[in-house]
């Protein structure tokens, strides 16, 4: 044991061993001193036996201490125990300084030394962070008959091409190296600062410890200096062959990410995703270079294991859901997304309208394509893509507003079997960077506006405009735009890829596309946020498909109907349904910006009988309503069918809408973009079933099946899917149509996935005695009180029954098991400023809210406005809600939400 302890680690762990050399830097008989973390005695002592050894290496300028919540958790682990051993590495940590540069090639030589001396057995995980992961690779393909699996944190293998992050390109500076490395300790502290949040000021000095002289740190400067920039570098040979060896690795593999690295950035995640498709892949948004300080990598690390490494199968089906048993089966069969569309090549009937942009120059016009052109188009398109090396299973990040161009390149994707990536703008330009950035495309369509972000936040994938170079008329302008084309990097347009695919098939030699595997990945759609950062949804093109067979079940949406794709969700499914569809004069991203006119101009165009809307844009649409001519109300009373999804609405505001559409059906579907739509209920259900705890949400429609895994005491919900009466707890379902998996999100979608053939919505409800599905909040927004669990959404519904109230969220305040619950309220007209509700306000809320539910407030606030998600812009956000209102009454200044 070294002499000196530090925060989180056992003395018992900290052992000394000789390890006879064989790296051919070292002459004959050299005999290091290691020095290792290991955990075998405690094991022992414990009388537990280890079912594999986690061989754990660290990188540049770091030490075994970063493997210390592996060893704390070993013992007790899931599928364990497991015995850890965590290296430092020669010259590095507490280990031998050995007086010789040792290269990437003698490294590997090194741990496989070590690892003999330890006597170490099969089945071992290599564990591995910066360029310690690239040495832990070496090590696992020279022994691939003790290896069970990897496991790599922020750290980066590069064949031919490869460049140096400009932190590491500075490091290696002949004027900066020696001293910012080595003379003295910058390179540590710079390191160290990388750590998100900061670390601990005991926990800097264990990591500062091994290196607190020049002599000590010759190891970090050499580490650096070894780092192959060119070809031409002696370490190049040993990195190429780990680089391409690894595509070979057919062991489980886990990829644990802090992307806001600024030295391994997601390029170089994505990079090891290539070289190892089969891994499962989990980025903690927020975390950086130091992942294991900055998250908890020990739980999922240990659970993977469990699941992937000591399952009977090797664990690569794991967290995928198979259907339950007794669950309703789906509409029958598999039938493409492009059935329809092949099926109306020669039909000149409308297909496609794209109303003029809100506020556009040429608004009130509109463009249309029939089924045949729009066939034409999509082919067209497709064999254009292909000419610039678009392929099956790429991922296209389609940044394109609604409307003719976003459904061609849709389905020129589906065509190819490209994946598409699609992310609202309403995420804002810091969730959208995120979305892009997680999903990480290798081509780029967008407008110009979201390909000068591109440019900016450095988004990945081949740069492709949506239209044309700008210009309005004349040869310098067009120059101008051809400028800003080459300025934001772009490499084709839209334009040029459907005339060269046009040329292509004209000739007869555009490529031949073989349909896509049903299996196959067709779509990553992104969350709206209102949860968390937005999170990528897998769908297959079998599910894709189910979600259109549902939905076409469900509300007979047959071909030959027409839709006014008012929600940005639906805007795909038209043509793919067999129906006309038209986007109306708005901001999809932004649903107020509907106003009835441009619903009912939209209607008109197409004779619509349905109508696809978000609760916020109905909203809109009613207050906007007056404006209305004469024909433009006869085009929303030829309506059939009204759908508006996104978040709940008040009865009184569907009662408006019918009578604003008179012969249509309203229904409010209830649903998320995992899993779109769940249950359905209409306007007469609603008011059948009532006031109650929660939003009736109807039913299950056609192929899906409902169930609750109740809440314990401490609000946590259990494993057992019910369907009890009255039963409060987390929301399950289980459908054809539900989404395949969570994009680079291991941990997540484990979790939603851990009932075997459900999903876990983290919504939480219950069933009354007719089957009806009641939701009654989020698992999130559940308050634990004193007098126990509480759910928020009838207390908020009984507030907003107060005349002043226009809105309300109940959160809940103080630590869990003693929370008060706290109303916060949007008047009508909003409050100036945030602040405790006028007497009157407050005491009609109180007893509103006691009335309805029992539940006693422990205080009524006003603010201007909720925070709302800008996807449906009616989702709140109460968790931001429950700290903004702990801030507010405990005197501190507030701030926004």
């Amino acid at each position: 044991m070294v002499a000196a302890p530090w925060p989180g680690v056992d003395a018992a762990w900290s052992r000394f061993v000789q390890v006879p050399s064989t790296a051919g830097v070292d002459p004959a008989g050299t005999v290091h001193k290691w020095h290792v973390l290991d955990n075998a005695g405690e094991l022992a002592a414990a009388g537990l036996a280890p079912v594999g050894t986690l061989l754990c290496v660290h990188g540049n300028p770091t030490w075994s201490y970063l493997w210390r919540s592996l060893l704390a958790g070993a013992a007790a682990a899931s599928g364990g125990p497991w015995r850890v051993v965590a290296v430092d590495q020669l010259d590095m940590g507490f280990s031998a300084r050995t007086g010789t540069f040792r290269r990437l090639a003698d490294r590997v030589t090194d741990l496989s030394d070590l690892s003999a001396a330890l006597g170490l057995k099969g089945p071992v995980v290599t564990v591995g962070h910066d360029w310690g992961g690239l040495i832990s690779l070496g090590w696992a393909l020279a022994h691939p008959g003790l290896l069970a699996g990897v496991v790599l944190t922020n750290t980066a293998v590069h064949p031919a091409g490869f460049s140096l992050p400009p932190s590491l390109r500075l490091a290696l500076h002949p004027a900066v190296h020696r001293w910012g490395t080595t003379t003295s300790a910058a390179f540590l502290r710079v390191t160290h600062a990388l750590a998100q949040p900061a670390l601990a000021p005991a926990v800097r000095d264990a990591f500062m410890a091994p290196y607190r002289t020049a002599r000590r740190r010759a190891g970090v400067g050499n580490f650096v200096a070894d780092i192959p920039a060119t070809e031409e570098h002696p370490s190049w040979p040993a990195l190429a062959a780990v680089s391409e060896g690894i595509r070979a690795l057919a062991v489980p593999a886990l990829l644990m990410w802090g992307p806001k690295d600024p030295v391994f950035s997601d390029r170089y995640l994505r990079d090891l995703v290539e070289r190892l498709p089969h891994a499962d892949v989990h980025r903690f948004e927020g975390a950086s270079h130091l992942l294991p300080e900055d998250r908890d990598i020990a739980t999922p690390a240990f659970d993977w294991l469990a699941a992937h490494v000591l399952a009977s199968d090797g664990g690569l089906t794991a967290g995928r859901a198979a259907a339950p048993s007794g669950a309703a089966a789906g509409p029958a069969g598999y039938t493409p997304m492009l059935a329809e569309l092949d099926a109306r090549t020669g039909d000149d009937s409308v297909a496609v309208v794209d109303m003029a942009p809100a506020g556009g120059a040429s608004s009130g016009a509109d463009r249309s394509l029939s089924w045949a052109g729009l066939a034409a188009r999509v082919d067209d398109l497709a064999a254009g893509l292909a000419s610039i090396g678009v392929s099956a299973g790429d991922r296209v990040s389609l940044l394109v507003p609604p409307g003719i161009e976003l459904t061609t390149l849709i389905y020129a994707c589906l065509r190819l079997g490209a994946v598409i990536v699609v992310a609202d703008a309403g995420l804002g330009t810091a969730g959208l960077s995120r979305a892009v950035k997680g999903a990480g495309p290798g081509y780029l369509v967008g407008i110009d506006r979201a390909l000068a972000g591109a440019r900016l936040y450095n988004w990945p994938g081949v740069k492709i405009s949506a239209g044309a170079p700008a210009g309005r008329t004349g040869l310098a302008t067009h120059r101008a735009g051809l400028a800003t084309h080459r300025a934001l990097g772009v490499a084709a347009t839209v334009p040029e890829l459907l005339e060269k695919g046009r040329r292509l098939r004209h000739t007869g030699t555009a490529a031949v596309f073989a349909a896509a595997a049903p299996d196959a990945d067709a779509a990553v759609l992104f969350t709206s946020g209102s949860t968390g950062p937005a999170k990528g949804v897998v769908y297959t093109h079998r599910q894709l498909a189910a979600m259109r067979d549902t939905l076409r079940a469900t509300y007979n949406l047959k071909a030959g109907s027409a839709l006014v794709a008012g929600f940005a969700p639906f805007a795909l499914l038209g043509p793919a349904l067999g129906a006309t569809s038209v986007t109306p004069d708005m901001d999809v991203t932004a649903p107020r910006t509907l106003t009835a006119a441009a619903l009912a101009d939209a209607a008109a165009a197409v004779g619509a009988t349905t109508v696809f809307a978000s609760p916020a844009a109905l909203d809109n649409v009613l207050a906007t309503a007056a404006m209305l001519t004469g024909g433009q109300r006869q085009a929303l009373a030829a309506v059939e069918l009204v759908l508006s999804a996104g978040a709940p609405i008040p009865e009184p505001l569907l009662a408006r809408v019918q009578d604003l559409l008179p012969q249509a059906g309203v229904h409010t579907p209830y649903g998320m973009t995992e899993a779109l739509p769940v249950t359905d209920i209409d306007l007469p259900g609603i008011r059948a079933a009532g006031t109650g705890n929660g939003v009736c949400v109807g039913t299950a429609v056609a192929g899906a099946t409902v169930a609750i895994a109740p809440l314990g005491a401490d609000g946590v919900p259990g494993n057992t899917p019910e369907t009890t009466p009255g039963a409060t707890g987390e929301i399950l379902v289980s459908a054809p149509h539900v989404k395949d998996r969570y994009d680079r999100l291991w941990i997540t979608q484990a979790q939603s996935a851990s009932i075997p053939g459900w999903h876990r919505t983290g919504d939480v409800g219950h069933l009354d005695a007719a089957g009806r599905l009641w939701v009654e909040g989020r698992l999130g927004h559940v308050l634990a009180t004193a007098e126990g669990v509480r759910t928020p959404v009838a207390a908020e519904h009984a507030a907003a029954t107060v005349g002043a109230v226009a809105r309300a969220a109940v959160v809940g305040v103080g630590p869990a098991g003693a929370q008060v619950a706290v109303a916060v309220v949007e008047t009508a007209p909003p409050a100036a400023k945030a602040g405790p509700a006028p007497a009157e306000v407050s005491a009609a809320v109180r007893a509103a809210v006691a009335e309805r539910t029992g539940l006693e407030l422990a205080a009524v606030v006003t603010i201007p406005r909720l925070p709302t998600d800008i996807r449906h812009n009616s989702k709140v956000d109460r968790t931001a809600l429950a700290a903004w209102a702990a801030r507010l009454l405990s005197g501190a200044r507030a701030g926004k939400p």
